[in-house]
């Protein structure tokens, strides 16, 4: 048998923004009736988050919860618990219309750090990154130059992003080049 391995094993770069590829997460996309009381619980149970609003992540200490579409939810969990996540959330779910599918091979993450991640992300995405339009906890699901993804804002100077795994090394590349030293351009303070 094989071990699990993330698709850059931990590759980082330090640029004006330090680029990481984050390893592996437990990822489940669930789809259903988001307005769903016994969803709502469901949600929470697995991951210990609230139900987030349209365009949000909520998270909280076992993991989170992000806001895809209209029926459909992203909870990130722990890689290894991701199972026995999904086997309690069928039961708690039990008579419901609903379904839940383990994705965690499937996608790649990366985290952007440092105070001009703004600005790397503005330059391959079009999402408008002002600090009065996109904030800590809101989520967007979206293009990466020629990709799909989606990412958030952890804090100020945090974002996490999602991608597909077949794309990742891509990804890296797009991001390492959106984040070399030299190419700042201030617009973000």
């Amino acid at each position: 048998m094989s071990n699990p391995v993330s698709a850059l094993q931990g590759a980082a770069y330090d640029g004006y923004v330090k680029v990481e590829e984050l390893g592996l997460r437990g990822m489940i996309t669930v789809r259903g009736n988001l307005a769903s009381t016994k969803l709502k619980n469901a949600v929470k149970a697995a991951t210990g988050a609230a139900m987030p609003k349209q365009r949000q992540i909520s998270i909280a200490d076992e993991g989170a919860v992000a806001w895809m579409s209209p029926d459909e939810l992203l909870l990130l969990v722990s890689y290894d618990k991701v199972n026995e996540v999904i086997a309690a959330f069928e039961e708690a779910m039990a008579g419901q219309h609903f379904l839940a599918v383990n994705v965690s091979d499937a996608r790649a993450m990366f985290r952007l750090s440092g105070d001009k991640v703004r600005e790397v992300i503005a330059k391959i995405s079009p999402v408008d990154m002002a600090q009065d339009e996109f904030n800590t906890g809101d989520f967007r699901r979206t293009r990466m130059a020629q990709i799909p993804a989606a990412f958030w804002m952890a804090d100020e100077q945090t974002v996490e992003i999602i991608c597909f795994r077949s794309v990742a090394d891509y990804a890296y590349g797009l991001l390492k080049d959106a984040a070399e030293p030299g190419g700042e351009i201030g617009i973000f303070g």
